[in-house]
């Protein structure tokens, strides 16, 4: 999910060389992978699409062993697709690139209102008008699609199962009814769908508490302009009137947010039976616990569970994310405040 143009950019910053292993010209150079490699030692090597080539890995693991020795440890290699790493165990750092978010567009009120109807995927989000965003986003829902090795007409089914049901909890016995399979196998395509970034599973917040929890995750697809894809949603006016507003809403909220937060951070809701729940949960190591409610609209209004779940985990930090920009208190411990402005105070911790 935007990998290229991460690696695009990094070879426009510092001294690199670029290699799509998608173009036969670029694959062709690699015939003798350690001879063509060993000329580029002064610089970074952007492997992009590495899965085209995995026999590379175990010439890769030789040069970096052979750059260990000679002092030279990081900054060699970005390896960027869909190919397991076990290879390079110990010899590797991920970083996760998803698509844009709310910092990286610098969105305002009319930009927001854009990332989140077309979702952060660049050809997406900077497409000439909304229907060619749709179309480009409907061709890369059949990109994903005819490259799973997983009946496709299953999974599409249940992405947009997942899209309907956005933010909801995660019923794997109740989806394969409807899909006419095995709770099995939607586990192993929603761990499919995780893998691809595509799907969010966001754990509860586990607490000896005393209380009844929720112990299910919920699922959201990531990207907001897939949720709409996925339910032929083309343009703002039709996304007020569906019933997934709300929570696309939120889910959007959520993937900017953690986009913003500390790498550390864990994430996680909070819900009991009796109905006190958090929207998000973020654990953020010398920062404490902090409570986020997402509400859309201009009046945000909070309801007791929240209060309730506040009173059970007794937070540090209390917040409600909604669709405005000021900042100001909701009674004597809560702040309501926009989407860009708490992405700024979770990037600057």
């Amino acid at each position: 999910m935007g990998k290229t143009t991460l690696a695009l950019d990094i070879a426009d910053s510092v001294p690199s060389v670029y290699l799509d292993l998608e173009s036969p010209d670029d694959r062709a150079k690699l015939a003798d992978p350690k001879l063509y490699l060993s000329r580029y030692e002064d610089r970074l090597v952007v492997l992009d699409e590495m899965h085209r080539m995995p026999e590379l890995f175990q010439t890769l693991r030789g040069m970096i062993d052979s750059g260990r020795r000679r002092g030279r440890r990081t900054g060699r290699f970005l390896i960027l697709g869909s190919a397991p790493m076990e290879r390079l165990l110990g010899r590797i750092a991920y970083i996760e690139i998803g698509p844009f978010h709310v910092q990286e567009t610098h969105s305002r009120d009319p930009k927001t209102d854009r990332l989140w109807l077309r979702g952060g995927f660049p050809d997406s989000f900077l497409a000439k008008d909304d229907r060619t965003s749709l179309l480009w986003r409907r061709d890369l829902i059949q990109s994903y699609l005819d490259g799973a090795r997983v009946p496709a007409e299953t999974l599409e089914r249940l992405w947009t199962m997942l899209a309907h049901n956005q933010g909801g909890l995660l019923n794997a016995s109740h989806l394969a009814v409807a899909l006419m399979t095995s709770p099995q196998s939607v586990t192993r395509y929603i761990d499919l769908l995780s893998d691809l970034l595509l799907v969010r599973r966001l754990p509860p917040y586990l607490t000896n508490a005393g209380k009844r929890l929720v112990k299910s995750p919920k699922v959201y697809v990531r990207d907001s302009g897939i949720v709409h894809a996925l339910l032929g949603i083309p343009d703002h006016n039709t996304l007020a009137g569906h019933p997934v507003v709300g929570m696309s809403w939120e889910g959007m909220v959520i993937e900017s947010l953690l986009a913003a937060a500390p790498g550390p951070t864990l994430a996680s809701f909070y819900r009991t039976s009796a109905g006190a729940e958090i929207d998000l949960v973020l654990e953020i190591p010398g920062k404490g616990l902090w409570a986020i409610e997402v509400k859309r609209g201009l009046t945000p209004k909070l309801q007791r569970g929240y209060h309730q779940a506040c009173e059970d985990l007794k937070p540090d930090h209390r917040f409600v994310v909604y669709s405005g920009s000021e900042r100001y208190k909701l009674g004597t411990k809560v702040e309501a405040i926009g989407l860009h402005e708490m992405a700024k105070v979770l990037a600057k911790l």
